[in-house]
């Protein structure tokens, strides 16, 4: 179980204070909740927007899932027996690593192809770079809403049970 550093405002967007804050977020709520059962059918009413799904979800099922997310943040993701594919953009640069590197006639490329490979290399490097931060963001928009869930089941369930 990781414990909850301060952060500095400087860190205050790392994807480690933004788990840190969800991983913390689930642990107080776990702490809190202690009859989870309570929180069957109980509606999200109110917080349903939030939540972005319909008011036929009850809070039980937001408990779980939370909680799920927080064993694959700490333990890593359950990876089913079935064969990873590879992602159509990952296969595209392999196919064309390979090819570049495993071609016959490799050695007599003049130098303006070479200087096309490492021109497609960079575009490579930029747009790995630029999937990086785009992935980065949305995880860290996610990580936020999750704790934003979390603290409100936790909030609901102590004015439900009078705390």
């Amino acid at each position: 179980m990781m414990t909850q550093l301060p952060e500095t405002p400087a860190q205050k967007n790392s994807l480690f204070n933004a788990m840190n804050r969800f991983l913390g977020a689930v642990n107080n709520m776990d702490r809190t909740v202690m009859v989870p059962s309570l929180l069957r059918d109980v509606p999200l009413c109110d917080d349903a927007e939030l939540y972005g799904h319909k008011s036929d979800v009850d809070m039980y099922s937001y408990y779980q899932l939370l909680k799920s997310i927080r064993q694959d943040i700490e333990w890593g993701l359950r990876v089913s027996p079935v064969v990873k594919e590879t992602p159509p953009r990952l296969s595209r640069i392999n196919s064309i690593a390979s090819t570049g590197s495993s071609s016959s006639f490799g050695s007599s490329l003049s130098s303006a192809s070479s200087e096309d490979d490492e021109y497609e290399e960079e575009e490579e490097d930029e747009d790995l770079q630029k999937q990086f931060q785009f992935h980065l963001a949305g995880l860290q928009g996610v990580l936020g809403k999750l704790t934003t869930q979390a603290n409100s089941l936790t909030k609901r369930y102590k004015q439900s049970i009078g705390l």
